[in-house]
């Protein structure tokens, strides 16, 4: 069951919020005031995003933290996902991965 897979790891959540409607995309950040952070450093075993619009969660997607490391990767090189800034005073350094491109097998 679920509970069981995720008791076996340390898992990271974050919530995506309405932006995601519109664009397509989640967002998910690799560096902050310059230095590796959020995806980069996790310990986390799991990653989960939380889809929300207007506070109501629609649904969540959870991958094995390695295989979304692999994917953001391919999907930079591939040019199917972009960096951008974000965050407070644009200091975070933030992948957009497509929701149509974030499942593969590579």
């Amino acid at each position: 069951c679920l509970a069981d897979l995720l008791n076996r790891g340390k898992v990271e959540v974050k919530t995506e919020r309405d932006l995601w409607v519109k664009t397509g995309n989640i967002a998910v950040e690799i560096r902050c005031n310059g230095k590796p952070s959020g995806l980069s450093t996790t310990e986390a075993d799991w990653w989960a995003h939380i889809m929300t619009v207007e506070g109501e969660i629609k649904f969540v997607a959870i991958f094995p933290v390695n295989t979304l490391k692999r994917r953001v990767k391919h999907l930079l090189e591939n040019g199917r996902a972009k960096i951008t800034k974000g965050g407070d005073n644009d200091q975070s350094e933030i992948v957009l991965l497509p929701l149509t491109e974030i499942m593969g097998n590579k």
